[in-house]
């Protein structure tokens, strides 16, 4: 194994343990303390917490993919449909997780506006675009990756 994927590995791990730290400890009080907090949203905010929990599925799911596209870097197959086909994932992925938070945001306002915190509504948008800015990079990734193999391929067959 490499040392420069090894270290990305790692990362990915890392990049795991706060998000299911948050699916275990955090979500569950928050859902409770707000459906308290808001007793008429309750049924909206247990919607918004399946919704956040979906999403952190798929976010698992991003992680793996990264995994896996790191093991073909390993495997010097980074050039490959099966890398595309991770990064087409990955995008595909990121992009739902976006469109989940953003379906959430009726709520985040809701609960800005009881508890008058604006600067609620901005942490929640920037929560829900940083997804889609990966799906936008995976996205260009993909689409280089599949030129350099098209390069590739009409150099293998020229030679």
């Amino acid at each position: 194994m490499k040392p420069e994927t090894l270290f990305l590995k790692i990362a990915v791990f890392i990049m795991a343990v706060p998000v299911l730290a948050l699916c275990i400890f955090v979500i569950p009080v928050l859902t409770r303390g707000i459906s308290e907090f808001i007793p008429a949203f309750s049924f909206w905010v247990k919607v918004a917490s399946a919704g956040i929990y979906l999403s952190a599925v798929l976010y698992f799911l991003v992680l793996y993919q990264a995994l896996r596209l790191l093991g073909y870097i390993d495997k010097n197959k980074a050039f490959s449909h099966l890398s595309v086909k991770a990064l087409k994932n990955i995008k595909y992925y990121a992009t739902t997780i976006s469109i989940l938070f953003l379906l959430t945001m009726p709520l985040v306002y809701a609960v800005a506006e009881k508890d008058d915190a604006p600067g609620l509504i901005i942490v929640g948008m920037v929560i829900a675009l940083a997804p889609m800015v990966v799906a936008v990079f995976a996205a260009v990734l993909q689409k280089l990756l599949k030129n350099a193999i098209n390069i590739k391929k009409e150099n293998d067959l020229t030679v």
